[in-house]
């Protein structure tokens, strides 16, 4: 069950288009930006302003939290004052939790986003419910019964509906039945979806959500497959939930959903971004503009299936060649065009101590030095960078591994087409002492190196491989999101062993943080501490920016922990699912601690919620003191 038309070549998913009041979704239309405000829906003004400052920035479509009648009510008044600024923007109203509430939106916007984990369903307790056939039928029976009269307002007012389902907020009775899964979120959309085609209502828009991006992904992938199967070709709207801010929220979200554009998903985005609203726009529109026009050329040979399961992860199993492969997890690589045997203290800047000739690792230094000029030779000197890094390896041409074979860790440079040279294939297959360096000039890289890799194991090699991209872009935020894009689809399906990212214009710290907060973003490997943070909307009862400095002020030394800041309890519990510790919204000025899943402490103060935070990350051992 393949979830793209073509493995081999980038085409755009086909759906059918919605219109959202004058913007279309889907169809041959561009892929559509879009924000959320974080004000007050109550407060008009600062509503109006916020859509205002979002719109100028770029955004085509705006959602606002509607949690109630009285904010669904006030959609009316923001409307009417964002036309009399000469604002006619798509509104869409974000409910949760009020069928009620949904139905008073309806009359006043273009599209309504409502949630199938809560539209009907109690709020998740992260219990087991037990249900026959028959219960499970009068559940979507119940199900049915609330949405007709959503469906009737919106045929009659042609508004159309987003579901919207968060990986946060399943249903116990959907959790039951499937899991906390890509499926269990799938079959949560379908149900919604099946009843509203039975009514004959389709202008929909459907969004997989989570703040893991394996799982965000194969949802996504999975939801296309299944559409595909029961004759559906709905648009579909991507983003990462709770990415965070700054770099790391940026890079996160560009390795989610780059990983789907780069297979011609997805109609509208949204990089969910605990910052201002219109700060999302500009990062949505690098992300758009990188894939508008792309192609695959030259052209690659067809490939019918994948090799491996993309609905879920695994890794592709590699034998272990100086710590690359097997069951290590991937390792950065760094480019150097200067002689490990010239004065080593200056290479790429790292910080080498002269004086007792070791590294100072740091947070940015690499696995792996690469210069494909050196030769490995017993002049040496014996340093330190010698017998940790690429030195270990001998970076040969193909002509020269084919006719001389060395007995060495052998580093060798490929493309695509190199792979398709069978008696190269023979005597990598003979090899176990080969990494391969796959390198692509196509303008479709991600595409190709894919390819490239299926090719292997279709051939049955099991050499490591390390994924290797240039970029020439001056402007930092735009190099970021191109090398997640470019990468994140092949860490999250396992394919590679290690990553090479160069730039002749980017400082060699920028390049090596970014690989790591790629392999980090991508589940891969963690390195850092991980905030697990959401965007904030009129839901939340606090400062989500300030805080989320505060929590990461507090605890950015403990690396590898995931940490939870969440404005409020709708998706918060569920996001934090995989989180160690969570921090989230409970009511004005208090907050409310999760171990997990579990509720530690509840009701706390807001100005004594760092320290009991840390307290109870002391409790757990889990704390460690800052350096």
């Amino acid at each position: 069950m393949n979830y793209i038309k073509n493995i081999a070549e980038f085409t755009r998913r086909k759906t059918i288009e919605v219109r959202v009041g004058e913007t279309a979704i889907g169809g041959d239309n561009p892929i559509r930006i879009q924000t959320m405000t974080t004000t007050n829906t109550n407060d008009t003004e600062a509503t109006v302003e916020q859509c205002i400052r979002a719109i100028d920035a770029g955004a085509e479509i705006v959602r606002i939290t509607t949690q109630g009648i009285r904010e669904a009510a006030n959609l009316q008044n923001i409307k009417r004052e964002l036309h009399a600024r000469g604002y006619n923007t798509p509104i869409v109203a974000d409910v949760h939790f009020n069928p009620a509430a949904a139905l008073e939106a309806a009359k006043h916007v273009e599209k309504v986003r409502i949630n199938p984990g809560n539209f009907v369903d109690p709020r998740a307790k992260f219990q087991d419910v037990e249900y026959t056939d028959d219960e499970y039928q009068e559940e979507l029976k119940k199900i049915e019964e609330k949405l007709i009269p959503l469906i009737e307002i919106c045929k009659s007012r042609k508004v159309a509906i987003r579901i919207g389902v968060n990986h946060g907020s399943l249903s116990d009775r959907i959790m039951s039945r499937y899991g906390d899964t890509p499926q269990g979120m799938v079959e949560s959309a379908m149900e919604f979806l099946r009843i509203f085609r039975s009514h004959g209502f389709n202008n929909i828009v459907i969004s997989m959500k989570s703040s893991n991006t394996r799982v965000m992904v194969q949802a996504v992938r999975l939801l296309v497959a299944t559409m595909q199967a029961e004759g559906m070709n709905y648009p579909l709207h991507l983003g990462v939930t709770e990415a965070g801010d700054g770099e790391d929220g940026r890079i996160k979200s560009a390795v989610g959903i780059g990983a789907l554009l780069a297979d011609g998903i997805g109609d509208t985005i949204r990089v969910s971004l605990t910052e201002e609203p219109e700060n999302e726009i500009p990062v949505a529109k690098k992300l758009v503009s990188y894939f508008s026009k792309r192609v695959t050329s030259p052209k690659l040979n067809a490939t019918d299936n994948f090799p491996y399961n993309p609905f879920e992860f695994s890794r592709r199993v590699t034998r272990e060649v100086n710590g690359i492969g097997g069951n290590n997890p991937p390792k950065v690589f760094a480019f150097t065009q200067d002689s490990f045997n010239s004065d080593i203290a200056t290479l790429w800047g790292w910080r080498f101590n002269t004086e007792n000739r070791s590294w100072s690792r740091g947070d940015i230094a690499p696995d792996f030095f690469v210069n494909l000029d050196y030769k490995v030779n017993d002049d040496t000197e014996g340093l330190p960078v010698i017998s940790k890094h690429t030195a270990d390896f001998c970076t040969i041409s193909i002509d020269e591994f084919l006719t001389q074979r060395p007995n060495k860790q052998i580093l060798l440079e490929v493309s695509y087409n190199d792979l398709l040279n069978n008696e190269l294939l023979v005597a990598v297959r003979g090899s176990s002492n080969v990494v391969l360096l796959l390198k692509s000039t196509n303008a479709d890289g991600y595409t190709e190196q894919r390819a490239a890799i299926i090719e292997l194991m279709n051939q049955g090699l099991q050499n490591p491989v390390v994924v290797s991209r240039s970029y020439n872009d001056t402007d930092k935020e735009a190099f970021q999101l191109k090398a997640a894009a470019d990468l994140g689809g092949l860490l999250i399906d396992g394919l590679a062993d290690g990553i090479m990212i160069t730039s002749p214009v980017q400082a060699p710290d920028t390049i090596v943080s970014t690989a790591f907060a790629i392999l980090q973003a991508a589940r891969m490997r963690i390195t850092k501490t991980e905030y697990i943070a959401c965007p904030g909307c009129g839901r939340t009862l606090f400062s989500l920016q300030q805080t989320l400095q505060k929590v990461r002020s507090a605890t950015s030394h403990l690396k590898g922990l995931k940490i939870g800041v969440m404005g409020c309890i709708v998706n918060g519990p569920g996001e934090m699912a995989d989180a160690d510790y969570g921090y989230v919204g409970a009511g004005p000025g208090r907050v409310t601690l999760y171990k997990g899943k579990t509720v530690v402490k509840k009701n706390i103060p807001e100005e004594h919620a760092i320290e009991e935070l840390i307290s109870i990350i002391k409790e757990n051992g889990d704390w460690v003191e800052s350096v």
